[in-house]
């Protein structure tokens, strides 16, 4: 007795959740086939298959005949190089079948119009043949699809749509229905590769190799040869390999791409540190805690594999109403001209002439074109304000959305710390600043940066350091100045090199319990200030957070930033918070939210990545990271929490503008189709039936061009 074996496919062109339905519904309908899952965010396809009565050779070639190319994965790596790369880019896509049907059409229409201006006559052929030049693979790909168990296709529609409009004449509208098709096909195809450029970028957070101590001696090996137990050093600018332990060396750690910490993280024996993660200053000896395949990026990748493939995407509308409006329309155009002449008797040419009008009247194209006319409109008009939103599912999605997670570092704050306080113990305010500037200056740590900008900022005259400041690790930096030596170090550090008066601890506390870093500045042995900095709020995250109230939005925050850091932004922010969130906890918390209804998830970092796959709709702030952007299902382009009410109000827009655009559709029709069962309605009425709602569509779907963000305005 034969067992079925286990078949994965990395299947090309498939780039949508339609594309995953239509091959998961013609692997249904082979024998021997089971426990089939289709993930189309990653182009794979994994099954069982009793090969006794379903071969492999019949599987690729039931996925060839429905448009796309199943490809062995362990074979592509093996002989493809870097081909997948290339395909995955907006380069690469020109090459693809669906590139070259854009430009084939594209330049047949573009031959048609010239040729309706030199010969008239000539016209409506060159028109003819750009539509048969595009709907040739649409159709065949609708014909395989409705032999497979998809019969009423977003390619049968098409192919019907096209059809229709050449049998009226209206070869031009056919022709260039089928252009934008190919377009938009083609677009998603692009915008699909680019998401998975971004699991790319993840993976290259890692380094190749690691210097592994063993003994006496240290050796270069691949990051993939390590074991739990190895030891590695990760020199200063380093990237730690894998999750780890710190057993020996002093240093900080940015560890941004992980948690989305803005302020390096001091490590010294005992500290945890994690791959991908960049080691500042000193020289650390790690013990490996986790393999390659098990360490905090590679499980980050999987999250955010796992959380694309089971996130289904909106299905298109138009998809699921023509699954009974295309054979329906059929049905009731074939009755018009048969029941009355069979029943009643009357003549046949009345009724033929009626049922064409019907058929006519029942064109799908204004439908056809009511959900893209308006979400196009939508995009552009987004894209013209800095949002960035990835597809109509996207758009559409956004306007359902009830709770709108934030991320802090980078997108409710600005990224990097910034001086709040300058509190003096000996001297002027302006000296101290001055001075720890001095000592900072040249320092890329970002503490030190934001005490240099501040006095910059201030115009302060800033004196000069004699031979460059000496780093302690975790602890302070030194230098010489005319008036003796300066330090600015950690309360820790200063409580080493001399007792802290009561009134200057209590200080310290206080501005700690605000959420701030705080340094001492101290001048020999004498401390004379304090400077405290914190990563402040966006200007205008509290508008922003504002204005999604006033549209009935629940704004909340995750943060893998320590509790009282994020409980100080959030009270100035008045914010729910939930803080020391690692990825997956992240995770965790979005599927709680979005099991009680709509998530959005704003974030900028990779530590953000599985959450934004993993919510109903992921957006990226601006400045964010690559595979922020590439997670996201939306991009605030211009770096303003503000966007993201202008996101939901666009959609809700949006989403007004369909069921608009979808009333006047089928109710001109309906009123058409009255009239035509009187006889009242002459076939050139019934085209303009089609075409004008056609028309009333599309100048409805423009007004979205001139929204104005209204209902974004805060109390």
């Amino acid at each position: 007795m034969a067992t079925a074996t286990p078949l994965k496919l990395r299947i090309e062109w498939m780039d949508c959740g339609a594309c995953a339905a239509k091959i998961e519904n013609a692997m249904k309908r082979l024998p021997g086939v089971s426990d089939i899952h289709v993930n189309f965010g990653l182009q794979s396809l994994s099954l069982s298959v009793d090969e006794d009565h379903t071969s492999r050779r019949a599987i690729e070639a039931k996925i060839r005949a429905l448009g796309y190319a199943p490809v062995d994965p362990s074979e592509q790596v093996m002989s493809s190089g870097h081909r997948d790369d290339d395909r995955d880019t907006a380069e690469g896509a020109w090459s693809s079948p669906k590139g070259r049907l854009v430009i084939g059409t594209g330049a047949l229409l573009l031959l048609a119009f010239a040729v309706s201006y030199v010969e008239p006559a000539w016209s409506n052929w060159a028109f003819i043949a750009a539509t048969l030049v595009g709907l040739i693979p649409i159709g065949r790909r609708a014909l395989a699809g409705a032999l497979s168990g998809t019969p009423f296709s977003i390619e049968m529609l098409m192919s019907i749509a096209a059809v229709g409009a050449v049998a009226i004449g209206e070869a031009g509208e056919a022709a260039v229905v089928v252009f934008l098709f190919a377009v938009g096909e083609l677009l998603e195809g692009v915008a699909a590769g680019r998401a998975r450029a971004g699991i790319k970028a993840l993976i290259d957070l890692v380094p190749r190799t690691a210097r592994r101590h063993t003994g006496s001696d240290i050796e270069t090996v691949p990051v993939g040869d390590l074991v739990v137990g190895d030891a590695v050093i990760v020199r200063p600018g380093d990237r730690v390999p894998s999750d780890g332990t710190v057993i020996g060396g002093v240093s900080e750690v940015n560890e941004a791409p992980v948690t989305g910490e803005s302020v390096p993280v001091g490590k010294e024996p005992g500290s945890v540190v994690y791959a991908g993660s960049i080691n500042a200053n000193g020289e650390l000896r790690v013990e490996i805690t986790r393999t390659a395949a098990d360490n905090t990026i590679a499980r980050i990748i999987h999250m955010v594999e796992e959380a694309q493939g089971s996130k289904a995407p909106t299905a298109r509308f138009i998809d699921r109403f023509s699954r009974w409006y295309t054979p329906a329309a059929m049905v009731v155009s074939a009755l018009v001209v048969l029941v009355p002449p069979l029943v009643y008797g009357v003549d046949w040419f009345t009724w033929v002439y009626r049922g064409l009008a019907v058929l006519l009247i029942a064109c799908p194209c204004a439908l056809v074109i009511s959900t893209p006319a308006a979400i196009a409109s939508g995009l552009a008009s987004g894209a013209r304000r800095g949002l960035l939103i990835k597809g109509g599912a996207a758009l559409e999605t956004l306007g359902k959305v009830r709770t709108v997670a934030f991320d802090k570092t980078g997108t409710l704050t600005i990224g990097h710390p910034q001086v709040t306080d300058v509190v003096v113990i000996v001297g002027m305010k302006a000296d101290i600043l001055a001075k720890s500037a001095a000592v900072e200056r040249g320092s890329s740590h970002p503490l030190g940066a934001a005490i240099v900008a501040e006095a910059e900022r201030r115009g302060l005259d800033i004196p000069k350091a004699f031979g460059g400041g000496i780093a302690t690790p975790g602890k302070a930096v030194t230098a010489r100045l005319k008036a003796g030596f300066v330090s600015v170090g950690s309360p820790r550090y200063a409580a080493e090199q001399g007792a802290v008066p009561e009134n200057v601890r209590k200080q310290i506390e206080a501005l700690e319990s605000q959420g701030k870093t705080v340094v001492v500045v101290s001048e020999g042995k004498q401390h004379i200030g304090l400077i405290a900095l914190r990563d402040e709020p966006r200007p205008d995250a509290a508008d922003g957070l504002a204005k999604l109230r006033t549209l009935g939005i629940r704004p909340i925050m995750l943060t893998g930033d320590n509790a009282r850091t994020a409980a100080a932004i959030g009270g100035a922010l008045k914010l729910e918070i939930r803080a020391e969130l690692l990825p997956d906890a992240k995770l965790n918390a979005i599927s709680v939210y979005k099991s009680e209804g709509p998530i959005a998830m704003v974030g900028d970092g990779i530590n953000d990545a599985p959450a934004l796959a993993a919510s109903s709709v992921g957006i990226a702030m601006g400045g964010g990271t690559d595979v922020a952007l590439e997670t996201a299902d939306a991009a605030l382009l211009k770096n303003r929490v503000t966007g993201v009410a202008e996101l939901i109000a666009l959609s809700r827009a949006t989403l007004a503008n369909i069921w608009q655009n979808i009333t006047l559709a089928l109710g001109l029709k309906s009123v058409f189709l009255v009239t035509t069962l009187f006889g009242a309605t002459p076939l050139w009425m019934a085209i303009l039936a089609d075409t004008g709602a056609t028309v009333l569509v599309t100048a409805n779907a423009l007004r979205l061009l001139r929204f104005e963000f209204k209902a974004c305005a805060g109390p």
